[in-house]
Formats: structure tokens, C-alpha cells, sequence
């Protein structure tokens, strides 16, 4: 069992928020109330999953240029939604995988140290999988293309075959921050050479591709990477005042 991290108080209470059936547009706008709920002391540490009901393609918040022929992508005859996140990063094409997200405080103040404490949760949970996972080694330059998962950054996850299996983005507030990410557990090859072109896609056993052993597999090394007061806890969109 990994220790709890040193950034992480033993008793500090952390909440693992059930999973929420929504859209891609009101699962964006709940982690970013779960984020300034967590600012204003109204809950706290929180660690939670989601799934897509849809293909949706997400553009970081800062990402002003992507192909125009995004807006054109269509999947079983309908074209694919496309949503802002809160957090940084180029964009995602959220079918097949597996979101996490977490908010928490008191985090190294370096970027990248931060998104190491978090992501050992991750690296921690499919080390039980049978999966060793390091961090890329991409530089800057992910800033000139348009697909978050063409690069593999020093804040991304890759298997051992140097295919990208997780690609993640921080968003920092008032001392706290929210980090989500995509894990591609059972990519679509036709749809995502539409929308990406030819890509390197990981491949991930059989029993991974519900995401719901995986789910429990990383929700456990999460509590045991943190330490920590963990409660189970449901949460209303509308009580966040959202939708």
C-alpha cells in the first residue's frame, strides 16, 4: 500500500462524488462548481469519474484555433457537440474514455510538482492493473497543435509502447485547484482518424473498457496515495446551480 502523500493531512476529509449522467457542456460547468464550491468551504477535497453519453470534442480554455472541419464531424448522423473546458490543454475527443477529476488545496506550488502529487494516484492504480505508466517527455510545442493526446507533456501518463493513455489540465483558483483528465480505455479508430487523422492508439485489455473496474481500482489508490477521511457523496447538478 503506497503511503499518504506528504502534501496530504491524514484526517483532512475528501469526498468520492458518485458518477453523474449529464453532457458534456453540464459535466464541464459542474467541475467548475465543485471547484469554486471547494474556494468558498462548502466541500471538500473531492475525487470523481465520468463517462460521455455522446462523443463531444473539448477545446481548452484558451484554445482559439482548431480545424474547421471539426465543426463538421459527425457520429451515427449526428454531428459531435463541441464544449469549452475550464482547465488548459488542446483538445479532447471524449469517446470511449474515462474522466477523473480532482479539486483540492494546499498543492506544491510548482505546476508541474502539483500535477505529480495528483497524478501518483493514477500511476499508483494501474501499477495494480498491471500497467506501468511514466510521464511524457513533450515540451512546449503542444501549443501549436490542435489535439491534446499528439503530444505526451511532463503532465501526461503513457504506456509503455509510448502511446498516450492519459492526457490531463490544471485549472488553479484562489489557492485551490481542479485537474481532470481523459483516459482512453476503448477509442473508436474510425472516428477518431476523422477527427485527429492517423494516431497511435493505446490498447488496453478487454475487462478495462466499461471503465468501471477501473474506476474502482483508482478510486481505492487514490484513497490510499491521499490519506484522508473518505466519504462517498452524491451530488444534484441544480444544487450547484447548474443546468
Amino acid at each position: 500500500m503506497a503511503n499518504a502523500l506528504s502534501w496530504i493531512d491524514t484526517m483532512k476529509p475528501w469526498q468520492l462524488i458518485t458518477e453523474v449522467i449529464a453532457d458534456g457542456q453540464t459535466q464541464m460547468a459542474i467541475d467548475n462548481a465543485l471547484l469554486d464550491a471547494h474556494i468558498k468551504g462548502d466541500r471538500p477535497s473531492m475525487l470523481r469519474f465520468y463517462r460521455w453519453p455522446r462523443p463531444t470534442l473539448s477545446l481548452g480554455y484558451h484554445q482559439r484555433d482548431y480545424p474547421e472541419q471539426w465543426n463538421r464531424v459527425t457520429w451515427q448522423g449526428e454531428k459531435l457537440p463541441i464544449v469549452r473546458r475550464p482547465t488548459g490543454g488542446r483538445g479532447v475527443l471524449h469517446q470511449g474514455d474515462l474522466t477523473y477529476m480532482v479539486v483540492t488545496s494546499e498543492l506544491a506550488p510548482g505546476r508541474r510538482e502539483s500535477y505529480e502529487q495528483i497524478c501518483q494516484f493514477l500511476i499508483e492504480g494501474f501499477g495494480r492493473l498491471g500497467v506501468e505508466l511514466r510521464y511524457g517527455s513533450g515540451g512546449r510545442g503542444y501549443i501549436h497543435q490542435p489535439d491534446c493526446f499528439g503530444t505526451a507533456t511532463a503532465a501526461d501518463l503513457v504506456l509503455p509502447d509510448g502511446s498516450k493513455l492519459i492526457g490531463s489540465a490544471q485549472l488553479r483558483r484562489e489557492g485551490a485547484i481542479l485537474q481532470h483528465g481523459s483516459i482512453r480505455l476503448n477509442p473508436d479508430r474510425g472516428l477518431y482518424q476523422q477527427v485527429f487523422g492517423a494516431q497511435q492508439l493505446p490498447q488496453v485489455p478487454e475487462d478495462w473498457r466499461s471503465g468501471d473496474r477501473v474506476i474502482t481500482v483508482l478510486g481505492q489508490a487514490a484513497q490510499d496515495c491521499f490519506g484522508g477521511d473518505w466519504q462517498t457523496a452524491q451530488i444534484n447538478p441544480r444544487d450547484l446551480g447548474v443546468g
